[in-house]
């Protein structure tokens, strides 16, 4: 079985993002680029399908700058056996991504397509459920436990009321919680074999996209800073102060 696994890079996670001058976007200059963290998660997963025999190949794929090829080779260090980037420096948006994602799929023919619930960047959690819906495979989101056996997945889900196990008829798409799994440290000698690993390069136009984006970001801005507690003698002052200052009761 082949497993596709898209990665994404973001700004990374221990990063303090700041806001450009113009509020035109984020400024990632001179900024620590890394893997989004829960496409990590699905590389691990999909490494750990391979070691346990149910995988026979994992495939890396990232859409974006020529810089994302450090992400892949992130990923082919995990464990992925192979990478391709979807080279092109305009604005990706989800439909875009899922559109390169839907080519990629159509040329690799793989029986599932692990990636992240969502990317830190823009929390759009939208790529997976569109992928899905272009391909016209069946889907699993926020997994927080896989299991492959045959031509059937079982993932257990997270939903708002607790967990939520589906079974799957393969292919099928399957998006990742954090609670999946714990992506293994990656080691210097897994590193230096990542880089003599495969890694082809294609664009837009070899795949016949138009990455064009539907979307115009008007402005983007820090949110407002939270004003200082105060302490309060006793409850009665409490309460008049929720009453009416805070207006919450």
């Amino acid at each position: 079985m082949k497993v596709l696994v898209p990665v994404k890079r973001v700004v990374d996670y221990n990063v303090k993002v700041r806001v450009k001058s113009d509020q035109t976007g984020v400024d990632i200059a001179n900024v620590k680029m890394s893997m989004n963290p829960f496409d990590e998660i699905a590389v691990e997963e999909a490494t750990r399908l391979k070691e346990k025999g149910v995988a026979t190949e994992v495939i890396a794929v990232s859409c974006g700058v020529a810089q994302s090829q450090e992400t892949l080779r992130t990923a082919m260090a995990i464990g992925a056996d192979r990478a391709a980037l979807v080279q092109t420096d305009v604005e990706l948006q989800p439909l875009a991504v899922a559109k390169l994602l839907k080519a990629i799929v159509d040329k690799e023919q793989p029986q599932l397509v692990i990636l992240g619930k969502q990317a830190i960047d823009d929390d759009a959690n939208q790529t997976g459920q569109m992928l899905a819906a272009l391909l016209g495979w069946s889907q699993a989101t926020f997994a927080s436990k896989v299991e492959v056996s045959g031509d059937t997945a079982t993932v257990t889900r997270e939903i708002d009321g607790g967990l939520e196990t589906l079974s799957l008829k393969l292919p099928a798409i399957i998006t990742t919680d954090l609670r999946l799994n714990e992506p293994r440290y990656v080691t210097l000698p897994n590193i230096m074999k990542a880089k003599k690993k495969q890694l082809d390069v294609f664009t837009p136009e070899d795949l016949g996209v138009d990455v064009t984006p539907r979307l115009k970001t008007l402005k983007v801005a820090e949110p407002p800073a939270r004003s200082a507690g105060i302490v309060v003698p006793d409850v009665a002052t409490l309460v008049e102060k929720l009453k009416n200052e805070a207006k919450v009761i």
